[in-house]
């Protein structure tokens, strides 16, 4: 991990009418950091990954991505993102090879760096005679680490993860868990919203967002030593407890 900043908030802010779905946050992510982005339903996570996607708009505040303003350049800042979340990121119709170079595609790589990079992801994947099935055919592990290749396929800077790990088991989740890893190692920053506390451990720094408001932001052993807590899990009770809202 480099000292080189590739998100920057400060003070984001997002309203809709009345209600402050995002409430002045502020922090920094380093390049090739593993940035755990947790809060309970309605904390506000999704709507900030919205504006750092730079798919949605900031009410007021600044932040920055991959050295592009959120307020200016979102459609630069689309180009040196990948995106992955659990409800949606590869087409079901379909193949396996086609999935990856309409994605190639998309991110406006070439022919040559698609074909290339498509035989050497099949093989990594161990999917080299999957490459014609329909995706709608593979196991959900499969898929999701499929998905995760695919988002990261361009090399982008950064790769944010909406919950990518939902419904999985166990051991698929540690070999996920290991793609991670080895996408930081490259230099690939890393931003993961996760429901699974026991993930929060695999983070370097971790942020808990509470009705909207970043509540605590550390390294897992600092908050654990913190908030006087055995795991994670028990972290993260212990402030959505001061939660007042529940829904959105």
């Amino acid at each position: 991990m480099g000292n080189e900043k590739v998100i920057t908030a400060e003070q984001l802010t997002k309203r809709f009418g009345d209600f402050v779905a995002v409430d002045a946050i502020s922090f920094e992510v380093s390049k090739g950091e593993i940035f755990g982005f947790l809060g309970a339903n309605g904390a506000g996570k999704t709507t900030a990954m919205r504006m750092l996607c730079g798919l949605s708009l900031p009410t007021s505040g600044k932040a920055t991505v991959a050295g592009f303003d959120v307020f200016k350049q979102n459609e630069s800042i689309k180009k040196k993102i990948g995106y992955m979340s659990q409800k949606f990121s590869l087409y079901e119709d379909l193949t396996v090879k086609e999935n990856i170079r309409f994605y190639g595609g998309i991110y406006g790589k070439s022919d040559s760096f698609i074909k290339e990079k498509t035989e050497k992801l099949l093989q990594q994947l161990h999917l080299t005679n999957e490459a014609n099935a329909l995706v709608r055919s593979l196991p959900l592990g499969w898929k999701q680490k499929l998905a995760f290749s695919v988002a990261i396929f361009h090399e982008p800077d950064i790769v944010f993860l909406d919950e990518p790990t939902g419904g999985v088991d166990p051991v698929t989740r540690r070999e996920f868990w290991n793609m991670i890893y080895e996408a930081s190692a490259r230099g690939i920053t890393v931003f993961v919203t996760t429901h699974y506390l026991d993930e929060a451990e695999y983070c370097n720094r971790v942020s808990i967002m509470v009705d909207g408001k970043i509540e605590a932001l550390d390294t897992p052993a600092k908050l654990k030593e913190q908030y006087h807590a055995e795991s994670m899990d028990e972290v993260f009770l212990q402030l959505a407890r001061k939660a007042t809202r529940s829904d959105g």
